[in-house]
């Protein structure tokens, strides 16, 4: 099973949530779809300091 994190309603779901537009994903544990938003912001962080 493959897991989603939904912006639009800022919660993981599972395959059958909402339309793939609307979320981040897939990822292979609940857990690490818990934690996109927080590894995007830990990612972008690390792409602008390498644009310094």
């Amino acid at each position: 099973m493959s897991w989603y994190y939904c912006l639009t309603h800022q919660q993981v779901e599972p395959d059958a949530g909402c339309p793939n537009a609307e979320r981040m994903g897939p990822y292979a544990t609940e857990a690490v779809a818990a934690a996109a938003l927080e590894r995007a912001h830990e990612r972008n962080e690390e792409f602008d300091k390498d644009d310094d």
